[in-house]
């Protein structure tokens, strides 16, 4: 693809772009997992070494038992493997509490972002590990009265797959579902293992830095940055071009 910002990697100059897919949480959805991950930690180990760096770095993107360990044996809980299993269901119960005590909100760049994609009929998919993407997508609203969760003509949210993010098996899956060719999609992600699995499956990584966490996607292989999706060119878009707006 043709584009002049100087993260977009060379090799990508001539990439047409024709699809989208999305990661939720992050992305287009401010939710309360970071912070049922942390109140979780209550009795396995001191929540507030639980932070936002950390949530990205070892849980964000990845499936939640993986996520689980990851944490726990980054700090230093004995048997991190058997803990994993309660930290996990402990997680989950308070994440469904906060849900319901309507904990979820959308970004608005995002839902801006979503209905101009939409308006230039690209095929569009939604791709999160996580098992309650679902159920917080269908807490949202479009300015149409539409929800969220009906935007996409693919959705493979929670999918039990063998190997999660930085595998890109997720992101194949969907782009098979849309029938574009993975090359010709682009995923939006704010997390470094879903920049990576992008990369891994031929795709164009849209990193979105929401919590100025730009150098940690730049390193993992974005080729653009942005901190707000409305700094996408939504008019070099439609000619499958990802770039940022000028003006």
């Amino acid at each position: 693809m043709t584009i002049s910002d100087p993260e977009i990697h060379s090799s990508e100059r001539q990439r047409t772009l024709a699809a989208a897919i999305f990661d939720v949480d992050g992305v287009l959805l401010e939710s309360p997992h970071e912070r049922a991950w942390r109140e979780a930690l209550r009795g396995l180990a001191d929540p507030a070494r639980f932070t936002s760096k950390m949530y990205q770095a070892y849980v964000a993107g990845k499936p939640r038992m993986a996520g689980a360990r990851a944490a726990l044996q980054e700090l230093g809980v004995p048997d991190a493997d058997r803990q994993a299993i309660v930290y996990a269901k402990h997680k989950q119960k308070l994440l469904e509490e906060l849900i319901h005590a309507g904990g979820v909100a959308a970004f608005p760049d995002a839902l801006r972002f979503i209905q101009a994609v939409a308006g230039l009929g690209w095929p569009m998919a939604v791709a999160s590990s996580s098992k309650n993407a679902n159920s917080m997508m269908k807490t949202i609203r479009l300015a149409s009265g539409k929800r969220l969760f009906d935007m996409f003509s693919v959705n493979v949210c929670g999918r039990d797959l063998p190997l999660g993010k930085p595998n890109p098996a997720i992101f194949l899956l969907a782009a098979t579902e849309l029938r574009v060719d993975p090359t010709c999609c682009f995923v939006a992600e704010d997390a470094s293992v879903g920049v990576e699995a992008a990369r891994a499956g031929g795709m164009t990584a849209l990193g979105v830095a929401r919590r100025g966490d730009a150098i940690p996607l730049r390193t993992a292989g974005a080729d653009l940055v942005v901190a707000s999706l409305d700094e996408i060119a939504i008019d070099e878009l439609a000619d499958g071009r990802l770039e940022r707006r000028t003006t």
